[in-house]
């Protein structure tokens, strides 16, 4: 009898599908830490939206020029973190390539909406519009070729730290990945979407940015992202000590595809 046979009962069909019993998911309580990980990577991947939409305004902080994507940006490398050190380097990763996903459809769906005809009675009309979103293909590209470089590199430094240490010196770990991504990230980001989309998109609105003007952007957002990463640190240690424990003391264990056993 093929596993496709009309007349086959239920029971059957669960013997021949092990493992596949959706039943089971759909009526299932998510534990605490399926739902703390569901949390993170929501904060992880609002974070990355909201960067990449507002990272096209720039302001002057103590002397130096920054773009607002620097005020929500920070937030994914402490979750990156949080996620390393409670869920491990794979799980942190799933997260960073679901990021990279919808930062793709984000570029795919602005690109579309650039390029959509206007209409007369539109409230937005399309120079404004080509103003604001003329530069986020290229911001959200150049975010995510860095995002993906920097967050897997921070991720595998973490791990490395985490090793050689033993587990001991979290702020060691912290700090010691975020300093090295967050650099690569900054001179990557900065130079793919300030500097070379605005030589290839041939969009009017948009102009590459000298190199006086680069050097004081990648100097002035790595100051600040340094300063933003030894600020996290506490807040680090403390997310790190009351999800674990909120976690361990769940009830419910967990058991496979993230449902209570």
């Amino acid at each position: 009898m093929s596993a496709s046979d009309p007349t086959i009962v239920p029971a059957e069909r669960e013997a021949t599908l092990p493992g596949h019993d959706l039943d089971r998911l759909r009526n299932a309580d998510p534990s605490r830490a399926e739902r703390a990980f569901t949390v993170l990577a929501g904060i992880f991947i609002g974070a990355l939206v909201i960067t990449n939409a507002i990272a096209g305004k720039f302001f002057v902080l103590f002397g130096q020029e920054l773009s607002c994507g620097i005020i929500a940006y920070p937030v994914t490398f402490l979750v990156t973190d949080l996620l390393s050190e409670i869920y491990g380097r794979k799980r942190a990763n799933s997260v960073v390539v679901a990021g990279f996903v919808v930062s793709v459809f984000i570029t795919v769906v602005v690109w579309i909406a650039n390029h959509a005809p206007t209409y007369a009675e539109s409230p937005v009309d399309a120079e404004s519009f080509n103003v604001v979103f003329g530069l986020l293909p290229g911001v959200v590209l150049g975010s995510m070729i860095a995002y993906l470089v920097a967050q897997l590199v921070d991720v595998q430094i973490f791990e490395f730290w985490r090793r050689l240490t033993d587990g001991k010196y979290m702020w060691l770990r912290n700090n010691g990945s975020t300093f090295f991504s967050q650099f690569v990230d900054t001179v990557l980001v900065v130079t793919i979407a300030l500097v070379i989309w605005p030589e290839v998109d041939g969009n009017s609105a948009t102009s590459p940015l000298g190199f006086e003007t680069w050097q004081g952007i990648v100097f002035g957002q790595y100051v600040f992202k340094l300063a933003i990463a030894a600020f996290d640190t506490p807040l680090f240690y403390v997310a790190t000590h009351y999800l674990t424990d909120w976690i361990q003391d769940d009830a419910a264990a967990l058991g496979t595809d993230g449902v209570p056993g």
